[in-house]
């Protein structure tokens, strides 16, 4: 495939995506009863949430500075904040684009090679990934039972048990081939797993290893606290067990990653997550909805502002770093 066109067809088949699930959505719940659920929301609840989601890219941007530091990147923590306020809104246009202009600032403000700033973002993902895994483990381990009896009802346990061995079976032997394959997918997979431990293991080689654990399981509860506490300003939703936000929060989670910062495809996952608990459909995607739309302000004025004040706070400190390089 031409180049060009798969550059193209990355940035569009999001955003088609993204449109055709928004009016999935919409034939779901009209836009009318869903404007009723913003109006009759309780939006002291959807503040509260805001301010979990807040307190969670604060502690995001303090905690890069963890993985800097040992590079001998000395960065100012507003900058360190405005950065990470400035990928998230860039994300919404470009998928992914927000972690290279994030590093790039650094390197425009700060003077970071743009190497060693992407470089800590990757080690950062490989952070946050884990933790994602660790969640998942964990909400697997809680809802053991609701699980095994959900696909119970749907399959013979036998076949279940079956299954389990058959995948299982699947996956060793993958990895047996992948392990000694030379082929190009295989050796895409062993350089991600690789990076992915190494990301990981650098985090205990660091001298502030305690406090950078610390933030990324803060940074994690306040996601999970975010989308917790927006429950509560759907009255619909005020018993719903704590199992279902953990799910809907893992399928919310992912669903990021299919359209550009979730546009179409968060209230969706919210939805179908909800559903395994025989959650109506109508307050699901609502919810959904509300979530998303709440983050998304505070990602957009975040980065708007900052994306503005950037330029201006640092103008003195750009003219130095260009000063520096012309004396070199």
């Amino acid at each position: 495939m031409n180049p060009l066109i798969k550059k193209y067809l990355k940035i569009l088949l999001p955003i088609l995506l993204g449109v055709f699930l928004i009016w999935y959505s919409l034939s779901k719940v009209p836009l009318n009863e869903l404007l009723n659920y913003f109006k009759n929301a309780n939006y002291g609840w959807i503040l509260l949430g805001m301010f979990c989601g807040l307190l969670s890219h604060l502690s995001r941007a303090y905690r890069w500075q963890f993985l800097l530091e040992p590079l001998g990147c000395k960065v100012k923590l507003g900058n360190s904040i405005m950065a990470v306020f400035s990928a998230y809104l860039i994300n919404y246009t470009i998928p992914r684009a927000g972690e290279v202009a994030r590093a790039s600032i650094l390197t425009t403000y700060e003077d970071v090679p743009f190497e060693k700033g992407f470089g800590t973002i990757v080690s950062e993902r490989m952070a946050d990934l884990l933790v994602m895994i660790i969640i998942i483990c964990i909400t697997l381990f809680i809802q053991f039972d609701f699980i095994y009896q959900f696909f119970a009802e749907k399959f013979n346990p036998l076949h279940l048990v079956i299954g389990l061995f058959a995948v299982s079976g699947f996956l060793l032997l993958g990895f047996k081939v992948i392990k000694t394959s030379q082929s190009v997918f295989a050796v895409k997979i062993k350089t991600f797993v690789s990076g992915l431990l190494e990301g990981v293991l650098s985090i205990f080689k660091m001298k502030k290893k305690w406090a950078f654990i610390g933030h990324t399981i803060f940074i994690w509860s306040m996601y999970i606290a975010m989308f917790y506490v927006t429950s509560f300003s759907l009255t619909e939703l005020n018993s719903i067990p704590f199992g279902a936000i953990l799910i809907g929060f893992i399928s919310a989670s992912f669903s990021i990653a299919a359209t550009n910062g979730g546009i179409g495809s968060y209230p969706i996952a919210v939805y179908a997550a909800f559903s395994l608990f025989a959650i109506p459909e109508s307050p699901s995607i609502a919810f959904g909805w509300i979530v998303w739309t709440s983050q998304t302000l505070l990602l957009v004025l975040g980065g708007g502002v900052s994306l503005m004040l950037l330029p201006i706070l640092n103008k003195n400190r750009k003219e130095e770093i260009c000063n520096n390089k012309d004396e070199v």
